[in-house]
């Protein structure tokens, strides 16, 4: 504050003013961000769970075998479901994100086989994991609504396991699996209608290992807290996957629910 005053001091003597400025009366400009706050960015983290109610369908093949035909809706699956997990992360600086989409699912089913002597029945254990991963760049803002340029890597891995009980097979068990990335990008967002009512989805696509990969979804959110808000609407996702031997080429779609937890 001395240095002020001494600076103010100077340039009264230098233009000729016996007036003394003081320190209170000197404007003192306080820097600002290009938002036009005051407030440095910081980071801003969501989470948030939810529950894909999700149909297959499609074409799968294991141990080097034609693929066969497979449709299944969700009531079904539900029947059939040992665990399932899936939920997104989110971290957001500024323009700047990166984020995260998890899905893992083990399928357990089985029945008879016409075979007789040789094996009665049949059992098939399915297991599937999707991780996305990636970041991505504002390119539009308003407020808290934006639109996102998004880019990143999903990971695959599908295991079939095929156990056989009873007749000349009883106890044998064979299991294939396929591991692979895929390079996918596109568009991610949120609108806000109101201060409580907001449209969120995303969109993208691209391949790699596989022939094609892509993952679209549009929902509607209610926000009832600050931190806290639930969402509902439908996703679909597809992934083309034929190397070594091993086939999966399948679309899974449905409606979705949620919470988005913000801290």
């Amino acid at each position: 504050m001395k240095f002020f005053c001494a600076i103010s001091i100077a340039l009264g003597m230098l233009c000729g003013n016996n007036n003394t400025a003081f320190a209170a009366d000197i404007p003192i400009a306080i820097p600002q961000l290009e938002n036009g706050s005051s407030e440095p960015e910081q980071w801003h983290f969501s989470a948030s769970p939810y529950f894909w109610a999700a149909g297959i369908s499609g074409s799968a093949g294991q141990f080097g075998r034609s693929p066969i035909k497979m449709k299944s809706d969700f009531g079904s699956i539900l029947k059939e479901l040992d665990f399932s997990f899936m939920g997104v992360a989110e971290a957001r600086y500024g323009r700047y994100s990166l984020f995260s989409d998890v899905m893992y699912t083990k399928i357990s089913t089985g029945g008879k086989t016409p075979y007789g002597v040789l094996s009665r029945n049949i059992d098939v254990t399915s297991e599937t994991f999707s991780g996305f991963f990636g970041g991505g760049y504002s390119i539009l803002e308003d407020g808290r609504s934006h639109l996102d340029v998004v880019a990143g890597g999903r990971v695959w891995y599908a295991s079939t396991e095929i156990s056989i009980e009873g007749g000349f097979f009883d106890g044998r068990s064979k299991r294939d699996s396929a591991t692979w990335v895929d390079a996918v990008g596109g568009i991610k967002g949120q609108y806000f209608f109101t201060d409580n009512l907001y449209l969120t989805g995303w969109g993208v696509v691209g391949g790699g290992q596989a022939k094609v990969d892509w993952d679209v979804a549009g929902a509607v959110g209610y926000q009832f807290k600050n931190n806290l808000s639930a969402v509902a609407g439908y996703r679909a996702l597809g992934v083309n996957y034929d190397r070594n031997g091993f086939v999966y080429d399948v679309v899974q779609k449905g409606p979705m629910l949620g919470l988005v937890y913000k801290f």
